[in-house]
């Protein structure tokens, strides 16, 4: 297909943050860039609303206005278990700032694509993406068909389009079964909580009996309401019989009164999403489409955090395809687009391993519990434990840094 006959040089599917970013950093190299949303923004996402410093890195990289009104500084993690709550500030480091934010997603991604669109996409609204348009020698997909009859095309697409992204499974790529999930719910609360300057987990949830693996979260919003949820890995054997809505409700119950975590006090409904996680869904190229974010499963199997991940697949995917798309040949351009996958796993590879370990260790009866009863009351433990779960070193740092950076090398790529 000859450049003549696109719509634009890369179609990308699906405008959150793993989208956006993509298509800021592909429009900001010089391509033409269409992205494609099947909503319209402003608009609702499962989310607990916190940034990690490695979430705020990328904002700042790609020059979002994190001063404007709306964005609440954090200072840390409050973790609260073993009978004690713990204060722990990000860590000082070069590699990444030393604060994290809260943003809710209702406006959140809204954001994010409006920056991109500043930095050159075009963006449409209200286009739900159906399925591939594939080249028929190739089997190569050269475009997109929508649910209103229409078509896109492009020399390259890429799918942004999260957890149930039909281009993936229409391109024959399914879900690993040895791989974690997770699932979130989540609601508001409005509460005197909602200026906190920590973001709080809680690591001792039970059902009944049962110490489950996951964590609670409080995190306030600065309009006067919490965003309070809880996330829980399919690693344990009472997962599939959970009613997780029912759970945060009685896990709220518990709380202090004065922190008005009632439902007389809820502004939103409880609703829930899964967390595809440790690459899940690979290769992450086939065939002319490109995974990012949740579509392949980019989330931290540590802790869930999602939003940095999906942002940072965008901008190495962006800088893989700038590559391939720049004076090559048919075939210089598919070697190039075949070592994603690689690129992907060099960098995320080990550190998703020790994760999947991680989740599979707390999913044994026992091992919450002692982790939580031992772990908590010794500081500097508890620091390191931050610096793992939040992916957050220097490459040069120190001790703790070089410990987390070895250990990710010499274990086997996810």
């Amino acid at each position: 297909m000859n450049a003549t006959d696109t719509d634009a040089d890369v179609i990308v599917v699906g405008a959150g943050p793993a989208g956006s970013a993509t298509a800021f950093y592909l429009a900001q190299a010089g391509l033409d860039v269409l992205l494609l949303e099947k909503t319209r923004f402003p608009r609702e996402k499962v989310c607990g609303d916190g940034l990690t410093p490695r979430a705020v890195k990328q904002l700042m990289n790609m020059g979002v206005d994190i001063d404007a009104p709306g964005w609440v500084r954090n200072k840390g993690l409050r973790v609260v278990g073993g009978g004690g709550r713990y204060d722990l500030d990000w860590p000082q480091l070069d590699s990444f700032p030393d604060f994290g934010l809260v943003r809710t997603r209702q406006d959140f991604d809204q954001i994010v694509a409006a920056n991109a669109v500043k930095g050159g996409v075009r963006l449409m609204e209200g286009v739900n993406v159906t399925g591939p348009i594939l080249d028929d020698r190739s089997g190569h997909i050269v475009g997109v068909t929508t649910k209103d009859g229409g078509s896109y095309r492009s020399r390259l697409v890429v799918a942004a389009d999260g957890n149930s992204t039909r281009l993936a499974l229409a391109m024959g790529l399914y879900k690993r079964e040895d791989r974690p999930m997770g699932v979130a719910v989540r609601t508001y609360f409005e509460s005197p909580r909602h200026d906190d300057d920590y973001l709080e987990i809680w690591l001792e949830l039970w059902d009944e009996e049962t110490l489950l693996p996951g964590y609670g979260w409080v995190f306030g919003v600065g309009d006067g309401t919490s965003n309070v949820g809880l996330g829980l890995l399919n690693t344990s054997d009472a997962f599939q019989n959970i009613d997780y809505r029912d759970l945060l409700k009685r896990w709220t119950r518990n709380m202090p009164a004065d922190w008005g975590f009632t439902e007389d006090n809820m502004t939103t409904p409880i609703r829930g999403a899964a967390l595809p996680m440790a690459f899940n869904r690979q290769p992450h190229y086939t065939r002319g489409l490109v995974l990012v974010g949740d579509s392949g499963g980019a989330i931290n199997p540590f802790n869930g955090e999602g939003i940095a991940y999906a942002m940072e697949t965008g901008e190495i995917a962006a800088e893989v395809i700038v590559k391939a798309l720049r004076g090559t040949t048919p075939a210089q351009q598919e070697r190039i687009l075949r070592a994603y996958p690689q690129v992907l796993k060099d960098a995320y590879g080990g550190y998703f391993t020790l994760g999947r370990w991680f989740v599979e260790a707390i999913g044994k009866p026992g091992v919450m519990s002692f982790g939580t009863r031992h772990g908590l009351h010794h500081p500097r433990l508890m620091r390191f434990a931050l610096k793992l779960l939040g992916n957050l070193t220097d490459r040069r740092g120190d001790a703790s840094d070089r410990i987390i950076n070895a250990l990710a090398k010499v274990v086997p790529p996810a």
